[in-house]
């Protein structure tokens, strides 16, 4: 403690002694800086004409070399400048210097340089700028009884330009520009209070602890975005339930009752006049496709009621039936695949497609909740270090207050120690704010709609910070990235698609040959017509009966009457027995035939079976570059973690040293071997030093999330089971 007072008692003699002598020169320095040109000596051999003289060593430029400095040596400088190295030339010529700059290196502000006469302020003197008479630097100059011829005066240059600005381009004054003027007087109150410190929105009473888990499991139950992913599923289900509905059979029916009256041309009509004939008629049809081969049925059923005036008619009512089968199956075209074939594997594609499309987007909303999640971890930190460097930096003001009504500090440092307090309050502020964007991006994935409850509460992170990263390579991110992607699923997807295309297209190319066949069976029952005749035999009967008498009185055998075929049994009937009939199979007929369509060029099917071709070899391209793109994501992830794991390890030994630092320098304050700024300078590094810790470990944890996303296995990883159907 001796040696400690000794040396403060040394310095501070020292001190006094340096300002006494500041004290004395200071009339002399003020009379060099306000003198308005310099003196100019008498000439003689060792000084230059009169006009001619050199600028004062108080502008901070150095006289060029003569006899009384040759060169090499220098004037010692004023009181108001300092030696200038060629960095300070440099920056002294390029950029001006502000007083508060000056203030740091330690100096006074240097006041314009004082030229001479007939040369620019902006130069130096060259041979094209002195005055008449005046000797170039390094040559000699006659004495005053000189009397050698000299030439006329030289113009000094016209706008010379400055040293060092050879490359920083001027401004012309007419390009100026002009700020209008606007609040000069402006200044708040700085006695006003502070805005009150809370959440919009939000009651920090009720606190709401939440973990990862259960914010992914929120996120996935409630996110729209899922929720229309969700949709997609279902509406994918049902476009495949469509596409198989092709094979349904259908089913039409067709009823009319039919009523016409056709003119008797022929005496063979069975009416004079007219034959009117009316019917009531029903068909029914079945028919469909099979989901084997290609092939197409149709079933056609009729039953009518049919009545006329016609006495041909043996059955007045008559119900005549019919049932005919029919099936056409394609032998080239369309007997191994077809466009109803190909429209259901697409939409079985496309569910497949939809379900990778909804695990992507469930990885990409389990990487947003993690990243949200953490993120608000750090805002929440962020705050409590902002709350402890305003606590540490009252305590310091605190602290300065004592020291000085103690006499040690002066009152300035209770300005400065009471700014920090001030700056360190706003940064409260501007972290809360931080908290609430964190919170409400958080809340907006897992928050089921905007009238929730859980929009009013405050969320508290439970789970633990100090994630440790995966130890993985890169030849198993890579296997596992090619393997659970769900991009590749998608690609591969699209592929399998572009494959059906080409399959349907070349099926077109082929001719259409089709076996065509078909079989019926009819059926007819009826009420016998009493007027019924037999139009031949009745026109025959006079004739017959008079070939009767005649051969009677001859002793001829007389002509037999002719035998009337009697109509079956099983035809006298109405519908029942009709349709027995039919059943019975007893009256049919079939057909079998082949269909043959041979297109000429069919340019058509070619045309988009090479489009098919080059959509497939895009597919392949795409597929290529979205798995370098992958390897890409993967290197980067990977990358990112291992930055993120040295950033963390950085920041540790920062925080840790600013603590030291910060602890070292409040104890040489109360020795007296430092100063308030330096102690205010190391409070503001530790602040900085803790929030950067905890923005490392964070952006740790979100690299460690990328990754996951990377390799596709976020929902293995968080233990999540994706079922949308």
């Amino acid at each position: 403690m001796m040696t400690l007072s000794n040396k403060f008692v040394s310095r501070a003699g020292l001190t006094v002694a340096l300002l006494c002598l500041l004290f004395i020169a200071r009339p002399a320095l003020a009379q060099t800086t306000t003198t308005s040109a310099p003196v100019v000596p008498a000439p003689s051999g060792n000084n230059p004409p009169q006009g001619s003289s050199a600028p004062s060593t108080s502008s901070g430029v150095q006289s060029a070399p003569s006899a009384n400095s040759p060169q090499g040596q220098s004037p010692a400088p004023g009181s108001n400048a300092r030696p200038l190295t060629p960095a300070g030339q440099t920056e002294q010529s390029v950029q001006p210097t502000t007083q508060v700059e000056q203030q740091n290196r330690g100096t006074q502000p240097v006041t314009q340089p004082q030229t001479p006469q007939g040369v620019s302020p902006n130069s130096i003197p060259t041979t094209d700028s002195l005055q008449p008479g005046l000797a170039p630097p390094g040559t000699s100059t006659p004495a005053q009884g000189d009397t050698s011829p000299q030439g006329p005066p030289i113009a000094p240059a016209q706008n010379p330009r400055a040293p060092g600005r050879e490359s920083v381009p001027t401004i012309a004054p007419d390009q100026a520009l002009r700020v209008p003027s606007v609040a000069q007087d402006f200044a708040t109150n700085p006695a006003g209070p502070l805005p009150e410190l809370n959440r919009v929105g939000v009651d920090m009473s009720d606190q709401r602890p939440l973990s990862l888990r259960e914010a992914i499991a929120m996120a996935l139950e409630n996110n729209k975005d899922l929720e229309v992913s969700r949709d997609n599923v279902k509406t994918a289900e049902f476009d495949l339930r469509g596409a198989r509905g092709a094979y349904d059979p259908r089913l039409s029916s067709l009823s009319y009752y039919e009523r016409s009256k056709t003119p008797a041309s022929s005496f063979l009509s069975g009416a004079a006049g007219a034959v009117l004939q009316e019917d009531f008629t029903g068909t029914g049809r079945l028919e469909g496709l099979t989901p084997k081969y290609g092939g197409g049925y149709r079933v056609d059923l009729s039953a009518i009621r049919l009545t006329t005036n016609n006495q041909f008619a043996a059955l007045n009512p008559q119900f005549p039936t019919a049932l005919t089968f029919n099936y056409t199956q394609p032998l080239l075209r369309g007997l191994r695949f077809d466009a109803t074939r190909r429209q259901i594997e697409v939409a079985k594609k496309n569910l497949s497609l939809t379900d990778a499309q909804f695990r992507q987007r469930a990885i990409e909303t389990i990487t947003s909740v993690q990243r949200g999640y953490w993120d608000l971890v750090f805002a929440l930190r962020n705050l409590q270090v902002q709350q402890t460097a305003v606590r540490d930096a009252r305590a310091q003001l605190e602290h300065n207050q004592r020291l000085v009504q103690e006499g040690v500090l002066a009152p300035i440092d209770v300005v400065a120690a009471n700014a920090q307090v001030s700056g360190y309050e706003q940064s409260v502020y501007s972290a809360l704010e931080d908290v609430s964007r964190a919170e409400n991006n958080l809340k907006n994935l897992i928050a089921q709609n905007r009238q929730s409850p859980f929009w009013n509460t405050q969320i508290i992170p439970t789970d633990p910070v100090d994630l440790n990263a995966p130890p993985v390579s890169l030849p198993e991110a890579m296997n596992a990235a090619i393997a659970n992607r769900p991009e590749l699923k998608q690609s591969d997807l699209a592929r399998e698609i572009n494959e059906l295309d080409q399959r349907l297209y070349r099926e077109q190319t082929k001719p259409q040959v089709d076996l065509v066949g078909s079989y019926g069976v009819v059926g007819l029952a009826g009420a016998l017509n009493a007027n019924a005749s037999n139009p031949l035999a009745g026109s025959n009967a006079a004739l017959r009966d008079r070939i009767n008498e005649l051969s009677a009185i001859e002793g001829l055998p007389q002509l037999p009457a002719p035998v009337v075929q009697p109509l079956p049994s099983n035809l006298i009937g109405s519908y029942p027995q009709s349709f027995l009939n039919l059943a019975e199979n007893r009256y049919n007929n079939f057909r079998v035939g082949v269909q043959v369509s041979l297109p000429l060029k069919n340019q058509t099917a070619e045309a988009q079976l090479g489009r098919s071709l080059v959509e497939g070899h895009r597919i392949q391209t795409q597929r290529e570059q979205l798995e370098q793109l992958i390897q890409v994501d993967v290197r980067n992830a990977l990358q990112s973690v291992r930055t993120a794991e040295s950033r963390l390890r950085a920041a540790a030994i920062a925080r840790d040293a600013s603590e030291q630092q910060y602890s070292s320098e409040q104890r040489k304050l109360d020795a007296g071997q430092s100063t308030v700024f330096l102690v205010l300078e190391r409070q503001t590094a530790l602040t900085t030093a803790r929030g950067n810790e905890l923005r490392a470990q964070t952006d740790l944890n979100k690299s460690i999330a990328d990754l996951q996303r990377a390799t596709g296995n976020a929902l293995e990883a968080n233990h999540v089971i994706v079922n949308v159907h």
